[in-house]
């Protein structure tokens, strides 16, 4: 009988646009403040891609520092899987845009779509992947940048969004292996009957671009339900990361950290009372970059790495909640 790999963490990186948008500027664009901002949501500024800057680009520039942390060359790389919600294009991915501008010419290459969720779930693509033998190395991304689908003039969504992508490097190993944080478990779910909670309306096949106006009808931006996506976010986001703890054969006391998905300091807040963490236990960056979708997770990963918030044989924990709806949990010895 084969046996099943284990997949470890060798390298993470990130990166994020120079623009910082404050609360303050933002209030010269659309009738909200600083004080209505940072009490309904914790955000105090965001990052803003400019217009030459495309997902793809900030994408290349998180996995070339993740290789880099790996030690690794692009050639080494068999696999490239981003989770984006906002590609370059329709078509081709953006892994394969990655795949050519870091020259990893061994990788299969492709994207995953699930929103805020999108790089759990290209975590446990990947994951599942090597653990199967078919792949050894690989490079799973979380890349948006949701102020190109943004409504700037919609005070409810808008003060929300921001942009970046992380990356990390994940590769096979054996139980005993000793290089590299370790996946111990994951967990996934979805709910497609909440489509309507989060989504964005037009631009795809159902309304898509004519020249008789259906974007006007169905735009292309974020529509959100908040207070339905509150609801749900918080239920599905203790649900999936203790169902993830259980699969590890751990519970909620055995953390080091929890790193939830950055969308709402309430909700994360909300999650880490019903799984009764101390604030010290959970991380937190969303005052510096709001929700950057599938980046909110790796990108806070990587920061926890850097900050020496993590040491090792640590568990931590990310949880993610987004359209779809989609939720998942990823639970990590360090």
């Amino acid at each position: 009988m084969t046996q099943t790999l284990s997949t470890r963490i060798t390298g993470t990186g990130c990166a994020l646009p120079e623009k910082i948008l404050t609360n303050a500027e933002l209030s010269t664009i659309v009738d909200t403040s600083d004080e209505w901002i940072t009490t309904r949501t914790g955000i105090k500024e965001r990052r803003v891609a400019d217009k030459a800057t495309a997902t793809s680009d900030l994408s290349t520039l998180a996995a070339r520092r993740a290789l880099e942390a790996a030690e690794l060359q692009p050639a080494d790389i068999d696999l490239i899987v981003v989770g984006t919600c906002t590609p370059d294009h329709m078509f081709p991915s953006v892994a394969c845009i990655v795949q050519k501008n870091l020259g990893a010419v061994n990788a299969a290459a492709f994207d995953v779509s699930a929103a805020c969720s999108g790089f759990i779930y290209s975590l446990a693509t990947a994951r599942a992947l090597i653990q199967s033998g078919a792949h050894k190395r690989a490079v799973v991304l979380g890349a948006d940048i949701l102020s190109k689908i943004t409504d700037w003039t919609d005070r409810s969504t808008c003060v929300l969004f921001g942009d970046g992508a992380g990356a990390l490097v994940l590769e096979a190993g054996d139980k005993d292996d000793t290089k590299g944080p370790r996946v111990l478990a994951i967990d996934m779910g979805a709910d497609g009957s909440g489509t309507e909670i989060l989504n964005v309306p037009g631009g795809g096949t159902r309304h898509p671009y004519s020249e008789n106006g259906s974007l006007k009808e169905f735009p292309p931006v974020i529509h959100m339900d908040g207070k339905e996506v509150y609801k749900h976010a918080v239920t599905r986001m203790v649900e999936t990361a203790n169902r993830a703890l259980e699969k590890a054969g751990k519970t909620s006391a055995d953390l080091a950290l929890l790193i939830p998905h950055q969308a709402n300091l309430r909700i994360i807040e909300s999650v880490g009372k019903r799984m009764h963490l101390a604030a010290d236990k959970i991380f937190l960056n969303i005052h510096k970059y709001g929700n950057m979708s599938a980046a909110t997770t790796i990108v806070a990963l990587d920061e926890a790495r850097r900050e020496g918030r993590l040491k090792s044989g640590d568990l931590v924990e990310l949880i993610a909640f987004g359209a779809g709806l989609t939720w998942g949990a990823v639970v990590i010895e360090w």
